[in-house]
């Protein structure tokens, strides 16, 4: 008797992922550490100095954390209610953030009591930063209202009242120490000069604001409010020089990178999308299991921290460079210790001993064995088979098609057996490489079921659907059809025969010849 042959499951080649210098840039980053915070991550900030440690504010507090440390090394609790926009200085000394009772509080890194608070808004305080010049303080309030403070003598250097909707995001730039920038509920993103009255500039974004950039060089702007990130040119007046929508959801947090070459974009449909800000084309993209808040990057691009609305922080580490090298340099075992002995050929004195190697079997190649088709076919639907593995489901249907038993594999099914077999074959009968496959098994199916066609409306749905999916596919296939007749029409005007100068003068020789 001969031995059982494993169903053979036909290797399709897939259109892979195009790997690119960034897919293995980024994806250079080792698992992820998750730290649990009480309430949502509204604000992740690094410190500009080594060693690079960050702030984390969520709820009430303000934890500073170590770049690989997994506990708080300090906390800031000076909060009666919620604390927002935990900013470092530009020199990593001072800390300033708001807060939901509308005071400003200035903090020192070497204590823990706040140095100075600043009260002037009437509602909380979502924005806070330092002024370039680092002596200033400017932030944004619910109360629609944007001011300066002065450190030195804690008061209020001026105030604007152009927003006409809650401040929620602002940004300062690094090369003028009196230009800083807001973003607002009311759709607007403003430039406010502290040596004038009044704004200097009003780009209208379209949603409402969520996050504010501004370029190191502080000619471009990047704002994001809706699904949309657009970036405009300040210096000259505002122009929108792209806009992208490659979110599902509100872009919450966006993000550069060290050398201003990649902008990052956090969201609520849980994704990172990083673009290189020369295209502006998605260059890699981090998926993460919950809406997203905020979003940071190490001053050495070393460290992504990521701050959600579940509490949970996600900090990803990149894979030092030394341990890559060395991992190259480990000694591998020469060539010829995996040839060796491979074409030696036994002499005629030799005793051959055979080591039958040991065939295991998969679940549906046992019950094929055994000639039980409808368990066969039931064990290549399980989800984990049906779902990430098509081709073994077609495989077996395609085996047994050849035995001949397939119709009495489909047969005797109940609604909700019938319901699956026809959710898959409507999924995948468009593919080409299982379209021949799944013809049949649609064909056997209906001639099986035709009988109780009106008994269930579940089943009636399945079949509805699957007639539509082939109508879509005929009528693709027809468009096809006409766009590879206009085709060939090109074709044809494009390689017809043209005459040579060597074909003319033949032709005059025999004209005259003939006159």
């Amino acid at each position: 008797m001969a031995s059982y042959k494993p169903v053979v499951v036909p290797a399709v080649p897939r259109l892979g992922e195009k790997i690119t210098q960034d897919t293995l840039y980024w994806r250079g980053y080792k698992t992820p550490v998750q730290i649990k915070e009480f309430g949502a991550v509204n604000k992740i900030d690094f410190s500009p100095v080594s060693p690079y440690n960050y702030a984390v504010t969520a709820s009430s507090r303000i934890h500073i954390y170590g770049r690989y440390s997994q506990e708080p090394i300090k906390t800031f609790s000076r909060f009666r209610d919620a604390a927002y926009c935990a900013t470092y200085r530009d020199d990593g000394k001072l800390l300033v953030a708001g807060s939901e009772e509308g005071s400003i509080r200035l903090f020192d890194m070497s204590g823990r009591a706040p140095l100075r608070q600043f009260d002037g808004h009437t509602k909380a305080v979502h924005v806070v930063g330092f002024l370039s010049d680092k002596y200033r303080i400017f932030s944004g309030g619910d109360d629609y209202s944007s001011s300066l403070w002065d450190i030195p003598t804690a008061t209020e250097t001026v105030s604007y009242s152009e927003h006409s909707d809650y401040v929620r995001c602002g940004c300062a730039s690094k090369l003028n120490g009196d230009v800083f920038i807001t973003g607002s509920y009311d759709h607007t993103v403003k430039v406010f000069d502290a040596r004038t009255k009044s704004s200097v500039m009003t780009i209208e974004h379209g949603h409402p604001v969520e996050s504010v950039l501004l370029f190191p060089s502080g000619g471009l702007l990047v704002s994001a409010g809706g699904r949309y990130v657009k970036v405009w040119d300040v210096l000259k007046g505002g122009q929108l020089l792209v806009s992208l929508k490659n979110h599902h959801k509100t872009v919450t947090c966006l993000c550069l990178n060290s050398s201003g070459q990649r902008l990052l974009s956090g969201s609520l449909d849980r994704h990172v999308k990083i673009y290189s800000t020369t295209s502006y084309k998605v260059v890699h993209s981090f998926n993460y299991a919950t809406s997203i808040l905020s979003l940071a990057l190490s001053p050495e691009d070393e460290t992504i921290v990521v701050g959600m609305t579940n509490g949970v922080l996600n900090v990803k580490h990149r894979k030092p460079e030394e341990s890559k090298e060395k991992s190259q340099k480990k000694r591998q075992p020469a060539y010829r210790t995996y040839v060796k002995g491979r074409n030696y050929m036994p002499k005629q004195e030799d005793f051959y001993v055979s080591k039958p190697g040991k065939c295991v079997l998969r679940k549906y190649d046992k019950l094929l064995k055994s000639f039980q088709s409808s368990k066969a076919l039931d064990a290549v639907l399980e989800p984990h088979i049906r779902l990430y593995t098509p081709e073994v489901t077609v495989a077996v249907m395609q085996e047994l098609n050849r035995r001949g038993t397939l119709r009495s594999a489909l047969a005797g099914r109940d609604e909700k057996q019938i319901s699956l077999l026809l959710t898959f074959v409507t999924r995948r009968v468009i593919e080409p490489r299982f379209t021949p496959v799944l013809v049949t098994v649609a064909d056997m199916i209906t001639d099986i079921y035709q009988p109780v066609v009106g008994q269930s409306a579940l089943v009636d749905k399945q079949f509805l659907r699957l007639q539509e999916a082939i109508g879509r596919e005929i009528d693709y296939q027809e468009e096809l059809l006409e766009v590879l007749g206009m085709m060939d029409a090109l074709f044809a005007t494009l390689t017809k025969k043209t005459t040579t100068y060597l074909e003319e003068n033949k032709s005059n020789g025999l004209e005259k010849t003939l006159d």
